[in-house]
């Protein structure tokens, strides 16, 4: 009989003292943040960003040089050539790419186009179409629809944008690699 009153009272204090604890973790969940939960494929910049703060920043980094000058080697804010300027910019961040866009094309995981993000690279032949080797190379800025534009240095006019579906780099394109992981 004591061993039943015993066991009684027991189960009657654990119950009471779990029940003690239930309201606080109500209060838990009511002031827990809440992650969004996407649950669509086509996802925008901003929320991109927000998954990804590095990328917002290279990006940001990248494009306060916007009309430096080309130079042909060139890594530093006096002249960039192609691969010296996404170097330059993901070395700001602790990211180490190699100073030719060959060798950037063997960095990271490549991405099939579909499926291409901001802070990815962006890899072209050079001035002929019909090179079979990688000679340029530019970062992923912005994705409307199927366009992808890019910011890179060319020969021609420097720290600039430049859309993929233009005829000239169309004919040129060569692949997409992703250097920054979320």
């Amino acid at each position: 009989m004591i061993r039943k009153v015993l066991l009684t009272a027991l189960c009657v204090v654990s119950f009471g003292i779990a029940q003690a604890h239930r309201p606080f973790k109500r209060i838990v969940k009511k002031h827990s943040v809440k992650r969004p939960v996407i649950t669509d494929t086509t996802q925008t910049e901003a929320a991109f960003y927000e998954r990804i703060p590095l990328v917002h920043d290279i990006l940001g980094y990248a494009k306060k040089y916007l009309s430096s000058r080309y130079r042909s080697g060139g890594s530093s804010p006096s002249g960039f050539d192609c691969s010296g300027f996404t170097r330059f910019c993901f070395s700001k961040f602790g990211i180490t790419l190699p100073h030719s866009s060959a060798a950037q094309s063997n960095v990271g995981v490549e991405i099939e186009q579909e499926v291409a993000k901001p802070g990815d690279l962006i890899f072209f032949k050079g001035h002929s179409s019909r090179s079979s080797s990688i000679g340029h190379v530019g970062m992923i800025v912005e994705i409307v629809g199927d366009r992808i534009k890019f910011i890179h240095s060319a020969w021609n006019g420097g720290v600039r944008y430049d859309w993929l579906h233009a005829s000239y780099y169309q004919r040129r394109y060569v692949g997409i690699r992703r250097v920054v992981h979320s």
